[in-house]
């Protein structure tokens, strides 16, 4: 069985699970090809090295149409895969079921409108606005994600043959199936690394490290850590951050407010994070208490439990439930809070390291590949 998985925007974030989602069709024997528009320079995340990507270069509307049209000459598996509710993914991919009669899956890991508003947002343009936003140049009509479309395309979930989703969240507002953000636990194995060497080869070997593995965008919580460490003020602190925000200068301005606290790595393939993440003391993911973090399913959790390492996060969406008794909790928004328990952690190491080792079991149990391999055999059977 072949299966096409159709990418919004691999520029954007919902490359991360689409290659996930490869990498468990592939231990389920499928053939598998990811496909999508690329708005961006370059690709938001790396592929792994077995995984092909197709990626044709994005354009506003109504040059877009052209690219669209490309895309959908490329999906030709036996099933289509949509990486999100948009009209670039899901859109094409119910295009393509109508030429192919080939059944549509759609996997959901976000709100997309929780990132304007949710419910709230709503587009009443004055006629003149109207054709300005259809016309001009720059129009905002003329931008495939616009919101308009994303809510359109939402409301067409209920004609994809399965869906697929990642938090409870997302389950209770458009059903489907759990499919949680699982790890290669194989890969990222601590048993196959040594912190301290890691700490050494990173230029790290003098701190000690909370690792955020990921870019920050402002609803990951990341300058709630900053402030809970100018607020303890000991100078072999560090937060690591790895990347940058492909999406604007974020990362670049907290660097300029909080540089003293803060180390960047460059962006790095999927097969080189596990060594990265074991130079963490600490994998620190303090999501903020807005709709789009209630939606998600953070990766940089499984992340730190896969490599058996202590967890400090909120207690917002899912993080709660999925850590369970093996992590650091404190409430979003609190930086006095994470300030006490990263205190906590280091005067207690021995005991965050027994607590680290329950997570990395907690994760091959609940969120390793094999249990979403299970979960999509069952999803890929009821197809037929």
């Amino acid at each position: 069985m072949k299966v096409s998985l159709v990418v919004s925007d691999l520029s954007g974030g919902g490359a991360i699970r689409a290659f996930l989602l490869a990498q468990v069709l592939k231990k389920l024997n499928c053939a598998v090809e990811v496909v999508g528009l690329q708005f961006g320079k370059e690709l938001y995340a790396l592929p792994p090295a077995n995984i092909p990507v197709q990626a044709i270069p994005g354009k506003q509307y109504p040059q877009g149409f052209g690219a669209a049209q490309q895309v959908l000459k490329k999906i030709d598996g036996d099933v289509i895969y949509a990486v999100k509710p948009k009209p670039t993914s899901l859109g094409l991919a119910l295009l393509r079921k109508l030429q192919t009669r080939r059944p549509v899956v759609l996997d959901m890991d976000d709100w997309e409108m929780s990132w304007c508003g949710g419910d709230d947002w709503a587009y009443r343009p004055s006629p003149k606005q109207l054709y300005r936003d259809l016309f001009k140049p720059q129009g905002q009509l003329r931008r495939p994600d616009h919101p308009l479309y994303v809510k359109w395309t939402e409301g067409l979930v209920s004609r994809a043959d399965a869906v697929t989703i990642d938090t409870q969240f997302l389950k209770q507002r458009f059903g489907g199936v759990y499919l949680p953000n699982g790890k290669d636990t194989d890969l990222f194995d601590p048993a196959l690394y040594d912190p301290d060497r890691s700490r050494e080869q990173y230029g790290l070997a003098d701190y000690k490290v909370l690792m955020f593995p990921g870019a920050p965008r402002p609803h990951k919580g990341v300058e709630d850590i900053l402030v809970a460490l100018t607020h303890l003020n000991q100078p072999d602190l560090r937060l690591v951050i790895i990347g940058g925000s492909p999406y604007d200068d974020y990362d670049d301005r907290l660097m300029e407010q909080w540089g003293q606290w803060m180390i960047k790595l460059p962006r790095q393939p999927v097969e080189k994070m596990p060594e990265i993440v074991a130079a963490a003391h600490v994998v620190v993911v303090p999501q903020r208490d807005t709709l789009t973090a209630q939606a998600q399913f953070p990766l940089k959790l499984t992340d730190g439990m896969a490599m058996a390492k202590p967890v400090l996060s909120t207690r917002v969406g899912d993080i709660p439930e999925i850590l369970a008794d093996t992590g650091y909790l404190a409430d979003p928004d609190a930086p006095e809070q994470l300030a006490a328990q990263i205190q906590l952690i280091f005067q207690n190491f021995d005991e965050a390291t027994e607590k680290g080792k329950k997570a990395r079991d907690r994760c091959v149990q609940y969120y390793g590949l094999n249990t979403m391999m299970a979960t999509l055999s069952d999803v890929l059977a009821s197809l037929h």
